[in-house]
């Protein structure tokens, strides 16, 4: 895929917010879990330019540490999903049988559920901590790309070129890693574009329900948690984690749509 120009902005502002994540120990103007008591709740000023919350410690420099913790733990739990789901549904899709039906109606066992309620009753079930809460949204996120996978494996299993490969003797692995998944990358790659902001979004909101990380561990979601009870007399302990948070979904959301608009072939 050539590289579209008017990609170029969104992938710059979704790599700088990487980057920021990427070097965010080197960033910070203070030791995000430094209490300095004499400072509680000072609102923003030339020293805390984002203030600071109830144990003194300086917000933006949580916010930009809490991005290392958000990010890192939302790409990993995408990458993990992405890679299980898409197998899943093209080794369903490509083999078909007892097997697809077999996985398929697994995962229709767990579309039933709504995700965030399955969510919070895994993550309750297994604890609090963001790996488990990260853990528990994967039990249900692989779902939308098995399903995603079978459905762009079927359309495309008996192609020309497929069957060409099983005459020539390709083993299914290899026509699984040579032929399938390198066609349906592209759907798969914007839907996961898309829904890394909704991921980002689901890991903040187990963490504001004390279910994801916690204390004293900077992280978006629970850095709105501990500053709700202040957010009429110090607002800037839960608008920043919030504006960080919105930002970020908004920057990886624009960068999937322009994606799906690059990759769309109707637009070619």
């Amino acid at each position: 895929m050539r590289l579209d120009r008017s990609l170029i902005p969104y992938l710059a502002l979704a790599g700088a917010i990487i980057l920021i994540a990427v070097f965010a120990p080197w960033l910070t103007p203070f030791d995000p879990y430094t209490q300095d008591l004499s400072r509680a709740l000072a609102p923003p000023d030339e020293i805390n330019w984002l203030g600071t919350d109830r144990y003194g410690r300086d917000v933006l420099s949580r916010v930009i540490v809490g991005s290392q913790t958000t990010l890192c733990a939302s790409l990993l739990m995408l990458i993990s999903i992405v890679i299980v789901g898409s197998l899943i549904g093209s080794i369903g899709g490509l083999l078909g049988g007892r097997l697809d039906t077999f996985l398929m109606r697994t995962s229709d066992v767990f579309l039933a559920f709504p995700q965030m309620v399955f969510a919070i009753a895994a993550a309750g079930a297994l604890g609090g901590g963001l790996f488990n809460a990260a853990l528990a949204l994967a039990m249900i996120g692989w779902t939308k790309y098995a399903r995603l996978a079978r459905g762009l494996v079927l359309t495309i299993r008996s192609m020309p070129y497929i069957q060409a490969a099983r005459m020539s003797g390709s083993s299914t692995t290899a026509i699984l890693l040579d032929h399938l998944l390198p066609n349906i990358a592209g759907p798969i790659l914007v839907t996961a574009a898309l829904d890394l902001g909704t991921i980002i979004m689901e890991l903040a909101g187990l963490s504001f329900l004390g279910l994801g990380a916690q204390p004293p561990t900077a992280e978006w979601g629970a850095m709105m948690n501990n500053g709700r009870s202040m957010l009429q007399t110090a607002p800037w302990t839960v608008l920043s984690p919030g504006a960080a948070i919105f930002l970020t979904v908004a920057a990886f959301n624009l960068l999937g749509d322009k994606l799906r608009d690059v990759l769309d072939p109707k637009n070619n």
